[in-house]
């Protein structure tokens, strides 16, 4: 009678905004125009939390017959119990990962952070003569695009670096079309499927060893520090941010120049 087993399919999209196709345009452009003169281009996002201990990884992997590992029977631990909150950079350019793996918040200043740490560890020697960082991310989450906290700490990282930060943002509910998603959290998720994430030593090695054939090579880090949500930016920070809106959605497309 022509009937199979199957599952749920993502097909029906939610309401849409006017300028998405304009805006996955303009960021197609400007991302082409920063490669072609040796800028760095990076997506940002952070992958979904994991429980830290001897909990369900979904996924399968080959075990000799019973030596399948054994795990919880539950997933609903007490909220003592750690995250891992893995954010990640995917150099558009190199093909390469980098991910902080945070053990607090994934707060605004956790993103920065996460950022600054792959550029002081691969951004400048990849990109010495850079004249400009281009950061494509949502509109929500840590890097949201209505965030105070997320500008005022980009802020401080063009102070640092001493060059201007270019940021587009994808419309809302479009996430999936971030180029981090399919280029490095996917192989991410491939690589440790069926393996618990005892600890966040092993979180940091399942995500280190993620290769593909086309390439792609990661580095991971585990970030101790502490972050704390609900810092709140004052006005009189905000008014000291040197910003530049695009005038094609200036909320989603902006950019911010050093100080000094």
């Amino acid at each position: 009678m022509q009937y199979s087993l199957q599952g749920n399919q993502k097909t029906q999209a939610g309401k849409q905004h006017p300028d998405r196709n304009a805006q996955f345009e303009y960021i197609n452009i400007e991302a082409t125009k920063q490669m072609r003169v040796h800028n760095p281009v990076i997506s940002v996002d952070t992958k979904k939390k994991e429980l830290v201990g001897n909990y369900k990884n979904s996924g399968t992997k080959w075990h000799k017959k019973g030596a399948a590992p054994k795990v919880n029977d539950h997933d609903f631990p007490e909220p003592e119990v750690p995250r891992a909150h893995p954010y990640g950079i995917y150099d558009l350019a190199k093909n390469t990962g980098w991910v902080n793996v945070g053990t607090t918040h994934d707060t605004a200043s956790f993103a920065v952070a996460s950022i600054r740490g792959w550029w002081k560890f691969c951004g400048r020697k990849l990109y010495p003569k850079a004249k400009k960082l281009l950061i494509t991310a949502d509109a929500g989450g840590s890097n949201g695009s209505r965030i105070w906290l997320w500008k005022w700490e980009l802020q401080r990282l063009a102070d640092e670096t001493g060059i201007p930060i270019r940021v587009c943002h994808f419309p809302p509910g479009t996430s999936k079309w971030n180029k981090i998603e399919h280029r490095l959290f996917s192989f991410i998720s491939q690589n440790w499927k069926g393996e618990p994430l005892v600890s966040y030593e092993t979180i940091v090695q399942l995500i280190a060893a993620t290769k593909t054939s086309t390439g792609l090579r990661v580095t991971c880090k585990l970030d101790k520090r502490s972050y704390r949500p609900g810092l709140v930016v004052t006005d009189e920070q905000m008014k000291s941010i040197r910003i530049k809106r695009n005038k094609f959605h200036g909320d989603w497309n902006y950019e911010i120049f050093p100080r000094i």
